[in-house]
């Protein structure tokens, strides 16, 4: 069991290697990702102090150093009560023992009793809370198709379904290409160096542009490292790794494809969503036609997915 000492020079640990991580990624940056990367790092420091301070409360709470109830003011939140619900259900839908083979229970104090129909009544409240706003819950699939149909009408564009898998952003952005550059004479595209696969439109095929955005990746490692950053390990993915499974796998595409293929195909890739302006990617690029994606958060089962934008 570690001490209060071996806790904070734990933490004083983890600040430094964030502090170090922190400024690798702040040299790292572009002036394209600069305000990007100062984001993010604002985010894993108030993170990381909160977490210290939750784990210093918790373990002077358990060593009678502190008070719960009254560090508390003996108020609970509200996500502490939701957890609390559902770790009560889990044990009421257990098994019980016989009766006679159950341990004899101390009888709780008339302030814990107290305390825990307070807790119950608080519990029931959220409870009640929650079954009424399930019901006036909005249907947020419709809403964001219904919001998409309207902005479409109003650009002369339809949405053209693109089957819903990992492969849907690519399968996206090769249907366009086909449909906003296969017909016209577009300045030439530049294709990494190592990238050994079809260059012709027609010959090209989902695992195409998956090897073409990976191979793009890895020749420009500086411009995408901000985007490999782990939050979970506070440190910055491999970048080959990265690449291998995106190009390998169904793995679904993201910010860094899209950026990666607006470069080798000399144009801006627009992403349409509902609730938020048109994202555009490499913007001042306007040497081919734009690519025009559609991103649905709420429609499909699988979850996030992308489609083709034909024009009417």
């Amino acid at each position: 069991m570690a001490t209060e000492e071996e806790i904070s020079a734990r933490h004083r640990k983890e600040r430094k290697d964030l502090q170090n991580q922190i400024t690798s990624l702040k040299k790292q940056a572009s002036k394209k990702t600069r305000k990007q990367v100062n984001l993010k790092c604002e985010e894993l420091t108030k993170d990381l102090e909160q977490r210290h301070l939750s784990e210093l409360k918790s373990f002077r709470v358990e060593h009678g150093l502190e008070d719960k109830e009254e560090s508390d003011n003996e108020d609970i939140s509200p996500e502490q009560l939701l957890e609390e619900l559902s770790l009560k259900q889990t044990i009421d839908e257990t098994p019980k023992p016989p009766a006679e083979e159950r341990e004899t229970v101390p009888k709780r104090s008339n302030r814990q009793k107290a305390r825990l129909a307070k807790r119950d009544a608080e519990i029931a409240r959220i409870k009640e809370e929650a079954r009424a706003e399930a019901a006036l819950q909005p249907d947020l699939k419709r809403m964001e198709q219904d919001t998409l149909n309207k902005i479409c009408q109003m650009n002369g564009l339809v949405q053209y379904d693109i089957r819903p898998d990992g492969h849907c952003l690519f399968a996206s952005i090769l249907d366009q290409l086909r449909v906003r550059h296969g017909y016209e004479s577009p300045k030439p595209y530049v294709f990494p160096a190592t990238y050994r696969g079809p260059q012709s439109l027609q010959e090209m095929n989902v695992p195409s542009l998956r090897q073409i955005s990976c191979s793009y990746v890895r020749e420009h490692r500086d411009d995408f490292i901000p985007y490999l950053f782990d939050e979970e390990t506070m440190s910055i993915k491999d970048l080959d790794e990265y690449t291998e499974k995106m190009e390998t796998t169904a793995q679904w595409g993201g910010e860094i494809e899209i950026l990666a293929l607006s470069k080798v195909f000399q144009c801006c890739i627009s992403v349409m969503m509902s609730g938020r302006s048109v994202h555009k990617v490499n913007e001042d690029e306007i040497t081919n036609p734009e690519l025009k994606l559609v991103y649905y958060k709420h429609s499909y089962s699988l979850g996030e997915h992308y489609n083709s934008l034909h024009d009417l």
